[in-house]
């Protein structure tokens, strides 16, 4: 299975995403540092909303085979910007969260990971378990 660094500001389903992909009960927990679960990898939010801490993320991605964008269907805008993913020298995907949220936009969100470059995009809930399994599946594929 290809390993994944999941970036995303802050609350936008990362470490839940971790969980329903483990096949864990969902609990909120707030992620404090890069933390690594299998072939999963973490982030802080914090450090994908400040210049100052991004970095890390460059630093990190060397450990991943694959970047997974994360924007949630009830974001009110994008973090990232325009072809983003063009100065990333890994396979980065988009992942819509959250889709099960009846005042969400995943037609929205999937738009705003598409202008960062990302071609290949999943619609997840990690509550519901909607999409999961897609991901996961996609994981375990040889590049």
């Amino acid at each position: 299975m290809r390993r994944m660094m999941l970036v995303g500001r802050s609350e936008s389903g990362k470490t839940s995403l971790t969980q329903a992909l483990r096949g864990e009960r969902i609990q909120y927990s707030k992620t404090q540092s890069i933390s690594y679960h299998d072939v999963i990898i973490d982030t802080p939010g914090e450090y994908a909303e400040n210049k100052d801490l991004s970095a890390a993320l460059a630093v990190y991605s060397y450990e991943a085979d694959i970047i997974g964008l994360l924007i949630s269907a009830t974001e009110p805008y994008s973090l990232y910007p325009p072809n983003v993913t063009g100065c990333v020298n890994r396979e980065v995907i988009g992942i819509v969260t959250k889709v099960d949220k009846e005042e969400g936009d995943p037609a929205q969100a999937e738009t705003w990971l598409r202008l960062t470059g990302c071609q290949r995009v999943f619609h997840v809930s990690s509550i519901t378990g909607e999409g999961v399994d897609q991901l996961l599946s996609y994981l375990v594929m040889e590049p």
